[in-house]
């Protein structure tokens, strides 16, 4: 019988190590030195990020990488394509967080490298349509339109039809969607494994999200409005399922491994979710590590790491 056990010791202040305490203190510091960091426009916010003057160092370029593009709904998308050291094992879709607003697949360089290199795998990111200039539904359409170019290309391209989806944040709730799309859309289930971490799966923002206050460790309530606010803009409602896939039929969906932070605004959507795909009769693994914030993977510390590993390991035998 399949079941998620959650040790409530992870929940405990003590059970936060002292790496992870610094690593915690150090983002709160730096995100305090900026008052209102949406006051500056969008586009030289993500200019900074992705020329390294953002709120976080960016990591170096990989060799592994490449950037293409594939077709879509409404022009070209751009794709950021890595290859492992030999013939691919398999390709992983992954899809980038950033609150549907911000993030590119540059960004998680160095995520992204250690997959393709530690995995086997090709990893292909979407550089997603972002709000709020190209707002919801554009950013599903291109990652359902990466989903099935993938289907149709993967083999030919990359000499094996297994395949994974996942990623952070935003592209995790993304990553639900395309395959609720592919199942109901196109009545295909090409995926046999999803890697899930920090994920926001209810845009009416679940308890940890609203009652998270003003703390700005990576992610806060404001912010998370913010980000709904601008996905949202034209279309869509929170209380849809292709919004909000915690909403919707979670039936024959692929195993998935869930990962989050106890210090993450989003806990609860990972903790709901998580119980419902196992209830949905999904396969589902559930991570939670002491103190790590949002999507603590993408900074250093000893958590960061022992996640890393996992996923690696995860991705590595699907």
């Amino acid at each position: 019988m399949s079941k998620l056990v959650l040790d409530a010791a992870v929940f405990s202040p003590a059970a936060i190590a002292p790496d992870t305490r610094m690593v915690n203190e150090a983002i709160i510091k730096v995100m305090k030195t900026i008052p209102d960091r949406w006051a500056v426009p969008l586009a030289e916010i993500r200019a900074a990020r992705l020329s390294g003057k953002g709120v976080f160092p960016l990591s170096p370029e990989s060799p592994r990488a490449r950037d293409e593009t594939i077709p879509g709904p409404r022009g070209d998308v751009p794709v950021r394509v890595y290859m492992p050291d030999g013939a691919p094992r398999g390709v992983y879709l992954h899809i980038h967080g950033g609150g549907w607003t911000v993030g590119s697949a540059r960004e998680n360089e160095g995520i992204l490298d250690r997959i393709a290199g530690a995995c086997g795998l090709a990893v292909v990111s979407v550089d997603y349509a972002l709000a709020p200039e190209v707002p919801f539904p554009a950013g599903p359409d291109d990652c359902e339109a990466a989903a099935l170019w993938l289907v149709r290309e993967g083999k030919a391209r990359f000499g094996t039809d297994r395949f994974a989806i996942g990623g952070e944040s935003a592209g995790a709730t993304l990553s639900v969607v395309t395959l609720a799309r592919l199942r109901d859309r196109h009545r295909l289930s090409p995926f046999s494994a999803a890697v899930l971490t920090a994920g926001c799966y209810d845009l009416r923002l679940t308890p940890s999200a609203r009652n998270w206050g003003d703390e700005p460790l990576v992610l806060n309530t404001r912010d998370i409005l913010f980000f709904v606010n601008n996905y949202l803009r034209l279309d869509g409602k929170a209380d849809e399922p292709d919004v909000s896939p915690l909403l919707g039929d979670l039936k024959g969906l692929p195993k998935a491994l869930f990962t989050v932070g106890t210090r993450d605004a989003l806990l609860d959507d990972t903790l709901f979710m998580a119980n419902a795909w196992l209830a949905a009769g999904n396969a589902a693994a559930l991570d939670v590590y002491p103190g790590g914030c949002h999507v603590f993977i993408g900074f250093p510390g000893t958590i960061a790491d022992q996640a890393m590993k996992r996923i690696c390991d995860y991705l590595s035998a699907f």
